[in-house]
C-alpha cells in the first residue's frame, strides 16, 4: 500500500513537473488562423508598416488611428501577399524568423496600364486641383498623381510596393487550429 501511494505521488509531481505529456507546439497550417507581430521593411531598410506600436513610432510611420496588435488571418486564404503566408507555415507559437519575399510574390511587377495619363480638364470638371503625391480615387482604386504639366496629370494606380522585395520580421503568437 505504502509502495502505491509513493509511486501515485511520483507520477502526481511528474505530471506537474511538465516532464510528461507535454504538448508539442502547435504548427501552422494551410486553413489554421494564426496571429502574428511583423515587422516589414522595403530592400533599403525603410519600415513600412508594423504590428509592434513602439517600432512604428521610433520609425515614423505611427498611426494613432491604429490598434497595434497582432495581425490575424487564415493562412492560405489570400488575405495575405503569397510570400507572407507562405513564410508562416511550418513555423509554430513563439518561433519568429525574417524573411526577404520576391517583389513577385508580394504585390508584383510595376504594370505599366496602371499608369493612367488625364487631361487637365478630367480634373477640373471633377473640382479637383491636382498635386504631385496627392492621392485620388477613381472607378473605386486609389492612385498617386506622379506627374503635374500643363495640360496633363500622370496618376500611378499600382500598389505602392509593387516592383519591391519585402523583408518581413514574423513572430507566431498563437495558432487556432482549423
Amino acid at each position: 500500500m505504502k509502495r502505491l501511494l509513493i509511486i501515485l505521488l511520483l507520477l502526481i509531481i511528474i505530471a506537474l513537473s511538465g516532464c510528461a505529456g507535454s504538448e508539442e507546439p502547435l504548427t501552422v497550417e494551410n486553413g489554421d488562423t494564426v496571429h502574428v507581430n511583423y515587422i516589414g521593411s522595403q530592400d533599403d531598410g525603410t519600415i513600412f508598416d508594423t504590428s509592434l506600436e513602439d517600432v512604428a513610432v521610433q520609425n515614423n510611420v505611427h498611426n494613432p488611428n491604429r490598434n497595434y496588435s497582432p495581425l490575424s488571418f487564415v493562412v492560405g486564404s489570400g488575405q495575405m501577399i503569397k510570400g507572407f503566408d507562405d513564410a508562416v507555415v511550418g513555423m509554430t507559437v513563439g518561433e519568429n524568423k525574417t524573411v526577404t519575399i520576391p517583389h513577385m510574390d508580394a504585390y508584383g511587377d510595376v504594370r505599366q496600364e496602371y499608369i493612367v495619363t488625364y487631361t487637365m480638364e478630367d480634373f477640373h470638371s471633377a473640382n479637383i486641383t491636382p498635386v504631385l503625391g496627392e492621392k485620388i480615387f477613381s472607378q473605386g482604386q486609389e492612385g498617386t498623381i506622379v506627374d503635374v504639366s500643363q495640360d496633363e496629370i500622370v496618376v500611378d494606380f499600382n500598389h505602392h510596393l509593387a516592383g519591391e522585395d519585402l523583408t518581413f520580421f514574423i513572430e507566431i503568437v498563437s495558432v487556432e487550429k482549423a
